[in-house]
């Protein structure tokens, strides 16, 4: 098992879950972090920390594994990240949205540390 970031990161992105990482496994990217789950050691400690509930084991990831390739591919390419960055101004606006990574995901990395 690994842990995955999913949909209600998008947009979001509070960061908490990065300070708390003992591998340092979290990527950036725009609009959302993803974890590398090669790297990840299923410690869970990330898991509380989101405020959006965006992270969630692996064995959770109800769209036939679109989550798991989703964190996969974009760890690869995108920055590391292992320090709080700034949240979104607007954050709290789509905290509650379903369906963000159809509208709203971006490709493109973060800045990273």
């Amino acid at each position: 098992m690994t842990y995955i970031v999913k949909d209600e990161c998008i947009k979001c992105k509070h960061m908490d879950c990065v300070e708390v990482c003992p591998v340092d496994c979290f990527y950036e990217g725009e609009n959302m972090l993803v974890i590398h789950p090669d790297e990840c050691i299923d410690c869970g400690v990330c898991e509380p920390e989101c405020p959006v509930d965006a992270i969630r084991p692996d064995t959770e990831d109800e769209d036939d594994g679109k989550w798991l390739a989703i964190n996969s591919k974009y760890a690869e390419i995108w920055p590391n990240i292992t320090t709080i960055g700034t949240v979104p101004a607007d954050a709290e606006k789509y905290a509650d949205e379903k369906g963000k990574f159809e509208k709203y995901f971006s490709p493109n990395p973060g800045k990273g540390d």
